[in-house]
C-alpha cells in the first residue's frame, strides 16, 4: 500500500477522478459530444432564422402577385417565358 501515489490512496478522491473521466469522455452526453451539438444548434437556428425570412419575402411576393395583374403578367412573361399571340420572345445569354 505504500506504493501507490498518495493522492490515490485516497478512495473517495479516486472514484471522483473515475466518475468525471467517465462522464467528460465515455458517457452518452459526453462533453466532445456536447460541444458538437451546441455547434449544430447554432447553425440549425440561422438556417431557420433565413428561412423564415425567405417565407416572409416569399409571402409578400404572393400577396403582391394576387393583388396586382400587371404584376403577375410581368411575373409570369419573366418567370415562365409567357407571351401574347403576336409576341416573339429573344432570350440573350449572359455568360
Amino acid at each position: 500500500m505504500k506504493k501507490i501515489v498518495k493522492p490515490f490512496r485516497n478512495k473517495y478522491l479516486l472514484t471522483f477522478i473515475v466518475f468525471l473521466a467517465w462522464m467528460l469522455f465515455f458517457d452518452n452526453h459526453n462533453l466532445l459530444d456536447r460541444g458538437s451539438y451546441y455547434r449544430e444548434i447554432i447553425i440549425l437556428k440561422q438556417q431557420k432564422e433565413y428561412y423564415q425570412k425567405k417565407i416572409q419575402a416569399d409571402k409578400a411576393r404572393l400577396n403582391e402577385l394576387r393583388t396586382n395583374a400587371a404584376n403577375l403578367e410581368k411575373f409570369a412573361r419573366e418567370q415562365y417565358l409567357m407571351k401574347k399571340d403576336n409576341e416573339d420572345i429573344y432570350l440573350i445569354d449572359e455568360d
